[in-house]
């Protein structure tokens, strides 16, 4: 037998020692502990590959996850043996097939100014000016720290993020303004945004303020904190920049991963016009 939380707790602690990304080891460390409790009868270091096969089986069917939930099971159990038994399970067969890429959802630009019109609490502007005005993600937001804001250069340096890279991009001269009356108003220690209770804030506090955001700004549809991230792209690349900056400053590994984004937009269909009328 094992006691679940402190097995978890350790496994973090590993991930930490390998300097894991904050958001993966606590979304590792959540799958982990899910896998522990339907396998708490079992003698961990004999459970197989056919015995995560079936669990696999009964989460599609009975839990319905999603593809990227599944990989990242895999990918946390995976880790998991292989940091504590020293065994290399051999997962591959069980990663989902890649599934169809979808075109990105973004907002046009009058939909980001008017929700930034409709946000009156200072901390949760300066959160989508950055999701939007520097492309983050939400882990990336809830990283950052004081330092990593570079007024002199006008750089935000962006830290230990997915693939464990580091990058830098534009610090907007507007955010920055706006970022330094936060300052003087909050007075943060450490990370730049911070909880009531906790060192830094939460995702769920982030996905909450931008969908309130929108809705107070009139828009139907859903808008989540990563179509922000999708807007910056899609604005870069309708406004003319080279598509390997926009990858750079994203932080995508491949070419390909951005180049879904150089699809024709809203405000460029507007604009299509048929080479037979220019006869």
């Amino acid at each position: 037998m094992f006691d679940l939380e402190q097995t978890v707790t350790r496994f973090k602690e590993q991930l930490e020692l390998q300097r894991y990304a904050y958001s993966t080891i606590k979304s590792y460390g959540n799958c982990l502990a899910k896998f522990l409790k339907a396998f708490e009868r079992y003698d961990l270091s004999q459970v197989n590959e056919k015995n995560i096969e079936n669990y696999l089986i009964h989460l599609i069917k009975e839990e319905k996850i999603s593809y990227s939930y599944q990989r990242q099971l895999l990918g946390a159990i995976g880790k998991f043996y292989e940091l504590t038994f020293q065994k290399k399970l051999n997962l591959a067969s069980l990663y989902p097939k890649r599934k169809r890429q979808n075109l990105p959802k973004y907002l046009i630009r009058e939909e980001v100014k008017r929700m930034l019109e409709n946000v009156h609490n200072l901390k949760h502007l300066c959160i989508i000016q950055l999701l939007y005005g520097a492309g983050l993600r939400v882990s990336e937001v809830l990283d950052l720290k004081l330092t990593d804001i570079e007024s002199k250069n006008m750089l935000i340096h962006v830290r230990n993020s997915k693939g464990n890279k580091d990058r830098v991009v534009v610090l907007s001269e507007k955010l920055l303004e706006d970022l330094r009356k936060y300052f003087m108003r909050y007075k943060p220690k450490d990370h730049l945004f911070e909880g009531q209770n906790a060192p830094r804030y939460s995702a769920k506090s982030i996905q909450n303020l931008v969908k309130a955001a929108a809705s107070r700004a009139g828009i139907k549809k859903r808008v989540t904190p990563h179509m922000l991230r999708h807007s910056f792209a899609t604005h870069l690349i309708e406004k003319g920049m080279d598509i390997r900056y926009v990858q750079e400053m994203l932080g995508h590994q491949s070419i390909k991963t951005t180049q879904i984004y150089t699809h024709v937009t809203d405000s460029a269909r507007r604009n299509l016009q048929s080479p037979l009328d220019s006869l």
